[in-house]
């Protein structure tokens, strides 16, 4: 604030000296308005990335594809935040409050206190100051990644009173016999190539930074040792799950080099996967995925020789040949996915005006509405739930499809929609008699996500053998997820024991969900 004493006499000046101000603070608040406009425009856009991305309407769109927009935009935002904070008076610095979610320091992460003291504890008057209390603040901290060598040492032993010979303790069992890896070094290659997806090129170019010469093909050969001594736990769990009664099927591409073509071909992973939690059942969820180089139904039922009882899968009509009449194996039933019907219907309500397939998507929603209230009951209360309020529903949605159907010309979007609900309307309906059964198959599409993303960061596999490497340690990686077991310290562990030799007869004890009672177990031992 100016004093009166600073101000001139003349009028003139004084005049001049008020203009100059108004203009001053005109120009702050049009900065502060083109500000305002920018993180508007910017939150607009955020919403809209959100909306596409995880919305009502986001059937047909793959949420990670929109990460990479969403963090630059939020990042904009970060930049223009910090620039209004540091433009602020320093005792008003926080006057836009923003909603953040900061996230919390998990309580297992190890502390590093630091306690900073006045300057003096020596109060003005002469007597020494003492503790009333204290503010604790606590910032997330990261030390980098940090690899170390193992020296081994095996001292050799000799009697000096006669000559029997050397004594010498046995080379420790390892995964790459005279390699350089430790056990948890490859599966720190395997974690970050099939969980946080970055090839093994990349993987090189990190190492190097900290001085470490190893090229692509040496951690090929590392990857490819380890997919072959976790086979025959891959293979135990494929086996675990197909002796379920129900089961979860889907598909998605894998594209494979085809090096005579200098071209790519086609290939698929096949998810077969296992969530009883929705009911509370006692069998832990897992997924494995299987490699076939095409999407016909032979495969489908290769698969899942030896299974039977409820599959429950999308329309896709290779799946037909597990119920076809002349099929010779277990009974297999299919029950099919509400999502799938939604979606065809939600495609049309994005082209304009569609009150019938808004009122279907509103009445499959509405049978979405009563599985998330039964969510989490025993599988006796979940029928006995969709006995109440859902069978009505789909009763009175019966009569409203045929209703319409006779009303929609068959070649038109709409009655293609339709057609796809009434084709599939008795496995559709399973559900309803059965509380285990799922209104969808989301639990298995949720799975595949991640073999999509890795899929589009390596762009294809190399061959088919190494596709198969793929879906086999991709498998046990997502099952630890599903279990909530760290990926990296089960492969650590797991390549350890086979290394060491692990008995093939007790080959289950390996299987993901076993992984902390295997670890409670050497800690007692």
């Amino acid at each position: 604030m100016l004093d009166t004493a600073d101000l001139p006499d003349d009028v003139a000046a004084l005049k001049a000296m008020l203009i100059a101000a108004q203009a001053r603070e005109a120009g702050k608040d049009a900065q502060i308005a083109r500000k305002d406009e920018r993180i508007e425009r910017l939150e607009k856009l955020v919403a809209a990335f959100k909306q596409a991305a995880f919305g009502r309407k986001s059937e047909k769109t793959d949420p990670d594809q929109f990460d990479l927009a969403l963090e630059d935009l939020e990042t904009a935002m970060a930049a223009i935040h910090a620039e209004d904070e540091a433009d602020a008076p320093a005792g008003n610095r926080a006057t836009r409050p923003r909603a953040i979610n900061r996230g919390s320091l998990p309580k297992h992460l190890p502390r590093v206190e630091e306690v900073i003291e006045p300057e003096s504890l020596t109060c003005g008057c002469g007597g020494c100051l003492h503790c009333i209390g204290e503010d604790v603040s606590e910032r997330l901290d990261v030390v980098p990644a940090q690899f170390r060598v193992i020296v081994t040492r095996r001292p050799k032993y000799a009697c000096r009173a006669c000559t029997d010979g050397v004594v010498q303790a046995p080379a420790p069992a390892r995964l790459i016999q005279a390699g350089l890896p430790t056990e948890a070094t490859v599966a720190h290659v395997l974690v970050s190539k099939y969980a946080d997806h970055l090839p093994l090129y990349r993987q090189a170019q990190i190492m190097s930074r900290q001085g470490l010469d190893l090229d692509r093909s040496t951690l090929a050969d590392w990857v490819g040792r380890a997919a072959f001594e976790l086979r025959p736990v891959f293979d135990a769990l494929i086996a675990d799950l197909k002796r379920s009664t129900k089961l979860f099927m889907d598909e998605t591409r894998a594209p494979v080099l085809d090096p005579g073509s200098r071209k790519t071909k086609t290939g698929y992973f096949w998810a077969l996967a296992r969530d009883d939690r929705p009911w509370g059942g006692t069998a832990p969820p897992g997924v494995a995925f299987t490699y076939a180089p095409g999407r016909g139904g032979q495969h489908a039922e290769r698969i899942l020789q030896g299974f039977t009882g409820v599959l429950q899968v999308d329309g896709y009509a290779g799946y037909n040949r597990l119920i076809a009449p002349d099929r010779v194996g277990p009974d297999i039933r299919l029950a099919y996915c509400w999502a799938h019907a939604r979606r065809k219907l939600v495609e049309i309500t994005r082209t304009g005006s569609a009150p019938i397939a808004e009122e279907g998507v509103k009445r499959i929603g509405e049978l979405y509405r009563i599985e998330a209230e039964l969510r989490g009951l025993s599988s006796e209360a979940r029928f006995a739930g969709r006995k109440e309020c859902t069978a009505p529903l789909i009763a009175d949605m019966r009569t409203w499809l045929t209703q319409h159907r006779a009303r929609v010309a068959g070649k038109s979007p709409l009655g293609e929609a339709l057609a796809y609900i009434a084709k599939y309307w008795d496995g559709l309906c399973i559900f309803l008699a059965d509380g285990r059964i799922e209104i969808d198959n989301n639990s298995v599409e949720r799975t595949i996500r991640p073999i999509a993303l890795n899929r589009k960061n390596a762009l294809f596999a190399g061959h088919h053998a190494g596709a198969e490497n793929w879906a086999a340690i991709a498998s046990l990686i997502e099952t630890c997820k599903l279990n909530a077991v760290d990926p990296f310290d089960y492969l650590a562990s797991t390549l350890t024991a086979i290394v060491n030799g692990h008995k093939q007869s007790r080959i289950e004890e390996l299987l993901p969900w076993n992984y902390s009672m295997r670890q409670c177990v050497l800690k007692a031992s």
